[in-house]
């Protein structure tokens, strides 16, 4: 069984094709394009290099293209991508509006070219549908909670991942093992022993952190868009919603203009003075630029007070996992987030933090009651194991 998964960024297609048989999965092959503008090319060119390249004879050699997508109204989980999904999805375009578009066009186009091919989505927010009732809550009138305002959670392959992964490390196969079979389970199944609790951190053009319990999220730092929580790129984190009426008020914002600095001139961005890449905003604070030391200093707070919410939620943590890309290879981001914090019983040796360089790696103190891990996060693996899933039970 063959499936390909499609990762669409708004001006981006980036590919990786799996083949199950048997009981072994295996990466064949990955790929993408860059400053994507016609998606139509995009699409062909992805299918001509599978073909050119051996990997399928044609599309109809595929059991399905799996898509990593992120918000519908009213679906979550791993589902079709019928008409009504699609539909659901435009319904959410105003809340993940850098996200959902591109998804859509990407759908249809793939739709277009191989319309025997199952099209299958797990979207971000599933592994989020088990998360306590007062964490899915915003202090707004309940009509604003029926009408899709709440916390809802993203990066959900990402933290699924690393849910699994920091399980088998630890030698917990059976929270691993809840964790991989969590969309089957229903996140209702139990484990012996002991609580594992892990803090998940991913950090990369997009951040977030998710606390974890036993395989299952307890919650993620952002809520009801990928436009909250931490700072991202270019897109705000969290901002006072009163701050939105009091710009539109006194400066005459209108609310596409609201939307459009929130989405792409706020964050590190904005922050520190027009940098949207970690490397370069580094690179100006080194040498002395204040907007971009800030912005870095800001990305650090915020990273630890949500390490920090989830270490009281969670009664404390076994294991502090850094992940993506800043997680994964700026080992002086996970130095800082990591600071004074040997109360909390995190502690990092600075000889293994500076060699895990986008590998995995434990980078905890030998006296440090929290293990700290570096792991490279498979967003695609995840998401191809559960189109799997999918098709054998349908």
């Amino acid at each position: 069984m063959k499936v390909l998964i499609a990762n669409l960024g708004s001006t981006s297609l980036k590919y990786r094709l799996f083949d199950f048989s048997g009981n072994e999965e295996r990466l064949l092959t990955r790929g993408g394009f860059e400053r994507v503008e016609d998606y139509s090319k995009a699409v062909d060119g992805c299918l001509r290099e599978l073909t050119d390249g051996g990997h399928i004879g044609s599309a109809a050699d595929l059991a399905a293209v799996g898509f990593k997508t992120v918000l519908a109204d009213g679906v979550t989980g791993c589902v079709s991508l019928d008409d009504r999904v699609l539909k659901a999805m435009e319904a959410g375009n105003t809340v993940a509006p850098a996200h959902n578009p591109a998804y859509l066009t990407g759908v249809r186009v793939f739709s277009e070219r191989m319309p025997k091919t199952p099209l299958i989505g797990l979207f971000e927010t599933a592994f989020y549908q088990w998360i306590p009732e007062p964490a899915k809550r915003y202090g707004v009138p309940s009509s604003w909670f029926d009408a899709g305002v709440r916390r809802w959670g993203f990066h959900g392959a990402s933290h699924k991942f690393i849910a699994e992964r920091s399980a088998e490390l630890l030698g917990r196969d059976d929270v691993a093992d809840r964790a991989r079979k969590l969309y089957v389970d229903d996140g209702r199944s139990k484990t012996e022993g002991a609580p594992l609790r892990v803090v998940s951190c991913h950090l990369g053009g997009s951040s977030s952190v998710t606390g974890i319990c036993d395989g299952v999220a307890i919650g993620n730092s952002m809520g009801m868009s990928p436009q909250s929580g931490l700072p991202n790129n270019n897109r705000v984190g969290d901002v006072d919603a009163f701050a939105l009426i009091h710009m539109m008020r006194t400066q005459g914002l209108s609310i596409d203009d609201v939307e459009r600095q929130l989405c792409s001139e706020a964050g590190l961005k904005g922050l520190s003075g027009g940098y949207n890449d970690l490397r370069d905003i580094q690179t100006h604070a080194e040498s002395g630029d204040e907007a971009a030391k800030l912005a870095v200093d800001f990305l650090i707070h915020e990273t630890r007070r949500w390490i920090g919410s989830y270490h009281l939620q969670l009664n404390g943590v076994d294991a502090l996992v850094f992940t993506a890309g800043i997680g994964e290879n700026r080992s002086e981001i996970r130095a800082e987030i990591c600071a004074d914090l040997d109360q909390l019983g995190i502690q990092i040796d600075e000889a293994k933090n500076q060699a895990a360089q986008g590998e995995e790696a434990e980078i905890s103190a030998a006296n440090s009651k929290v293990k700290v891990f570096v792991i490279p996060t498979n967003e695609e693996l995840v998401v191809a194991r559960e189109v799997k899933r999918f098709l054998e039970n349908n």
